[in-house]
């Protein structure tokens, strides 16, 4: 590889999406690296994917080949197939200003001083150096997210899923601790998917818990996470139904987590990349989860 041929990859992220948020960049050229990270305190998933993409292109410092990776469709179609179409039509879309438009005016000059080669890769489907810098950006964003103050007097729910297939058999494991008390909880199902093991964990542990009871829960589901904090509300009021008119995925179990919720105080809290050893809880849950899963 000559030093004018780059390998990059990238990834951004919030959580909540909007809130922290966190991106990286690896530019890989001849036998050197370049790691670059950033984050933002108030942002979303689509900006801290074009922040990595941006920073990543201004550390080149002459004309390159670039083979370019990354697993956001916002930002490998933008580039290659909107953004003129938003420029032509001074940055607007449908009438209204282009979402992002202060970054792809930056993204778009930069773009064409390279022949560049877009990949989606997608995202958690094993790539190393996709999982790579998706760590890098969760550690960048993980930097400026305040740190939880577990009080000793509220229950800490820990939540893991396993699944052997998609479908196929699955389970989940679920710890609660209560100052020096723990217990544990797990269940299976022959034919399921991570997804739904990820509500049935929830729901399972939330049962532990006596009516009007306050407790921390600790979970490293994206899906459940966001599902818990943000989308509820939205279904409820759609009657279970997504924005287009159709069923949403897991509908009865979300319904039942939903009840539930109603009658105790859940702080939630997303642990993903976080499975340390000052978490022994999700160690935990997750080996019960593997164990479930494998004994159907």
């Amino acid at each position: 590889m000559s030093q004018n041929q780059v390998v990059i990859y990238s990834d951004g992220g919030a959580d909540p999406n909007p809130g922290i948020g966190g991106w990286a960049a690896v530019l890989r050229y001849g036998e050197h690296e370049k790691v670059l990270t950033g984050h933002d305190p108030q942002t979303t998933n689509s900006r801290m994917e074009l922040q990595a993409a941006l920073a990543a292109l201004q550390a080149l410092k002459r004309p390159s080949t670039v083979t370019f990776h990354t697993d956001s469709e916002y930002l490998r179609r933008g580039i290659t197939e909107w953004a003129e179409k938003w420029a032509a039509k001074g940055w607007q879309k449908e009438g209204k200003p282009t979402p992002n438009a202060d970054l792809w005016q930056q993204l778009l000059p930069l773009v064409k001083q390279h022949q560049i080669e877009w990949h989606w890769v997608k995202g958690h489907s094993g790539d190393p150096m996709n999982e790579r810098v998706d760590q890098l950006a969760r550690q960048a964003r993980l930097e400026i997210t305040p740190k939880v103050q577990l009080s000793p007097n509220i229950p800490r729910l820990y939540l893991r899923a396993s699944c052997q297939g998609n479908p196929g058999p699955g389970g989940w494991g679920v710890v609660m601790e209560t100052g020096e008390e723990t217990r544990q909880a797990s269940g299976s199902e022959l034919k399921t998917t991570n997804n739904r093991m990820e509500i049935a964990a929830a729901i399972a542990a939330i049962q532990l818990l006596p009516p009007n009871a306050a407790a921390q829960l600790f979970t490293t589901s994206d899906y459940l996470f966001q599902g818990a904090t943000q989308w509820l509300h939205g279904w409820r009021k759609r009657a279970w139904h997504k924005k287009d008119g159709q069923p949403i995925a897991n509908h009865d179990l979300w319904q039942q987590l939903d009840q539930l919720l109603a009658s105790r105080s859940i702080y939630w809290i997303n642990a993903k990349g976080e499975e340390g050893k000052q978490l022994i809880g999700l160690q935990e849950a997750g080996k019960l989860a593997v164990q479930a899963s494998q004994s159907g």
